[in-house]
């Protein structure tokens, strides 16, 4: 018995979505199909090539072996598809964007879904250490990340730089300055991601290579959660500056200590940048100025 394209491509659906539902929905088939194509994939392998769990799917040693190739034909598969139907307009599609804060991720986003109303997309925010993780996984077509790390697989394309600020509320009295020292800040509560972000990583580096313990630190989940907790007085917060769209109860305060300059760019898998819907975003990458 012969692997077929529809095995090959359920399973590539099912590792990039994360389960049989999800590569169903992209599929437009039935998670029964994606399921019996699945197992007649494993039954030609002779081997098992997903764990299913209460989180998802995970990949046996046969599955990681298999799945980069599946990948690629996957995407191969998509552009055969794209040129026999010629270049005509793109009227449909499918994105899967992820990105470490809300902007420029957003603004991007609102952009193409304008130019490209047909195309849609999935779009999810994720701590810097797992959006790494989910591009090396091959599990995401686009993230909007600040310094990916290299990699000969990915295609990454610079869009803006930005240095580490301090968010505290327009009545805030570090609202008045132009500028604030770590230490002043760090006497304050300060509200930092959740570990694995690249903020949690450059603050904690920058407050120890000055000596400087917060009073009290507080984590939350992402930039939405802490700007929240900013409006609602739980402290002060320390991210990149222009990580979402201005607020007018929101002020931005340098921080001498965090000078650095930070640059997040559009990272795609090399082997995808064939594929028409991904060079129209990477058109709106450098059309829009952000």
């Amino acid at each position: 018995m012969a692997i077929s394209t529809h095995q090959v491509k359920s399973f590539a659906f099912v590792v990039r979505e994360g389960s049989i539902s999800g590569a169903a929905r992209r599929l437009g088939v039935s998670q029964s199909a994606v399921s019996q194509h699945i197992a007649k994939l494993e039954t030609v392998m002779g081997a098992q090539v997903l764990i299913r769990g209460r989180d998802g799917v995970a990949l046996t040693p046969v599955g990681q072996d298999l799945f980069q190739l599946a990948d690629e034909y996957a995407s191969l598969d998509q552009q055969i598809e794209e040129r026999l139907r010629g270049h005509a307009a793109l009227d449909r599609g499918h994105l899967t964007i992820i990105a470490n804060a809300p902007q420029p991720a957003l603004s991007l986003i609102a952009r193409y879904a304008n130019d490209y109303p047909n195309v849609s997309i999935d779009f999810t925010l994720f701590d810097w250490s797992s959006a790494m993780q989910r591009l090396q996984e091959r599990r995401v077509d686009i993230a909007v990340i600040t310094e990916p790390t290299p990699s000969s697989e990915l295609y990454i394309r610079p869009i803006t730089k930005s240095r580490y600020v301090c968010y505290v509320r327009h009545d805030d009295a570090f609202a008045q300055k132009s500028s604030v020292g770590l230490r002043a800040v760090a006497d304050r509560t300060l509200i930092l991601p959740e570990p694995g972000s690249l903020t949690q990583r450059v603050v904690s580096k920058t407050l120890a290579d000055n000596g400087i313990v917060p009073r009290r630190q507080v984590t939350m989940t992402s930039f939405p959660v802490m700007k929240e907790a900013i409006l609602e007085r739980v402290g002060v917060g320390l991210f990149l500056s222009a990580s979402s769209v201005s607020d007018s109860h929101l002020t931005e305060v340098a921080v001498p200590e965090l000078a650095q300059v930070f640059t997040t760019c559009a990272v795609v898998p090399k082997h995808k940048l064939g594929l028409r819907v991904i060079k129209s975003f990477l058109g709106v990458v450098a059309d829009l100025h952000v």
